[in-house]
């Protein structure tokens, strides 16, 4: 099942029967005998290669009938592999360093297993988060009133055409109107539920989505077109609130998120989105109370859509809305993970 964003399945079995944790997150292994599936790292006993299959994803293994592994848990994201974790370490060290294949394989690094990680873990290849990195670098210089050959030369650019070009593809403006470009960031956030990609303006949260979700590069696109601005991976301090809000909602520590999210849709959406944000930590409301509550009664349909609309997953929080029966109804999500949220809100999670 080897694909071109999976390895070989002669490498992917050598790393699954060698517990090798540095492909944690670039393939999920499944047992046709067990109907299990786990990270490549998994502990248990190994499974003879014939009995194996292998999936980009744990939504396409779980689609397939696999359960997760106990033992493993891989749908929560793992940590930072070492491997991964030293290539972050150097660019951070080095942000206008180009790195080439040559410098990764010195480390003892494989540039494809580095390319298939990153865009695996972070939606882009090893050299895209490089040249992100050296773009939000000069962004922030031409900000600080600092001159163009200063970010030129900070950036690891060789020449100002090329700076320009790379600066005005990623920013839509000129280099020259840097102190007029407002940006979303990107941010990945690890969660319980697995990996999540959040954005935000300087106004607050516009995007907070699972990094599965068959949607995610349709709302990418809408948040770019309605908000007006570019999207670039950096961060900023609504990024940073919302990292710290997070964990202690899954610790049972927050049960009301003041991190600002940025409503931004049609007017029926805006209006049931800030319903959304009534419903109390712990309750749930049905998709006709939440109709009424929008001054739209019997719009139950026209209520689920804008539902399934919402891009700021959990802290606008859309799991809270069931069927009238107190079913759990739909969620983009999966309904395994509404359900993981309503009962961390009904204290029946640690």
């Amino acid at each position: 099942m080897a694909t071109a964003t999976l390895p070989t399945r002669r490498e992917m079995t050598r790393a699954l029967l060698a517990s090798d944790s540095s492909y944690d997150g670039v393939f999920f292994a499944a047992v046709r005998t067990t109907a299990v599936f786990c990270r490549p790292s998994c502990p248990a006993r190994k499974p003879k290669p014939e009995n194996l299959e292998f999936f980009e994803s744990p939504r396409e293994a779980i689609r397939q009938g696999y359960r997760p592994c106990r033992r493993c848990r891989p749908l929560e994201i793992s940590e930072t592999p070492d491997w991964m974790g030293r290539l972050l370490a150097a660019v951070d060290r080095e942000p206008e360093r180009r790195f080439r294949d040559a410098d990764l394989r010195r480390m003892g690094i494989d540039p494809a297993r580095a390319r298939r990680g990153f865009a695996r873990r972070y939606g882009m290849t090893f050299q895209a988060y490089c040249r992100g990195r050296r773009l939000s670098g000069t962004l922030s210089a031409l900000r600080e009133g600092r001159t163009i050959d200063d970010a030129v030369a900070d950036g690891g650019y060789e020449s100002h055409s090329g700076f320009r070009e790379a600066f005005g593809r990623s920013f839509d403006a000129p280099p020259g109107k840097a102190g007029t470009v407002e940006t979303v960031a990107l941010s990945w956030v690890e969660t319980p539920l697995g990996p999540m990609i959040a954005g935000a303006t300087n106004d607050g949260i516009c995007l907070l989505e699972f990094t599965d979700r068959r949607a995610l590069e349709r709302e990418l696109a809408d948040v770019r077109r309605r908000i007006g601005t570019p999207v670039a991976s950096a961060d900023n301090a609504p990024l940073k609130k919302l990292r710290a809000e997070l964990a202690a909602y899954f610790r049972g520590e927050l049960k009301s998120f003041t991190v600002k999210a940025v409503l931004d849709g049609a007017p029926f959406e805006r209006r049931v989105w800030s319903e959304l944000l009534k419903i109390p930590y712990g309750e749930t409301r049905s998709y006709e109370a939440l109709a009424e509550a929008a001054e739209h009664p019997g719009a139950c349909r026209a209520v689920g859509s804008a539902n399934g609309r919402n891009r700021i997953a959990i802290v606008v929080p859309c799991h809270r809305v069931v069927r009238k029966d107190g079913s759990l109804g739909g969620y983009g999500g999966g309904l395994w993970r509404k359900k993981f949220l309503l009962d961390v809100e009904r204290g029946l999670r640690p």
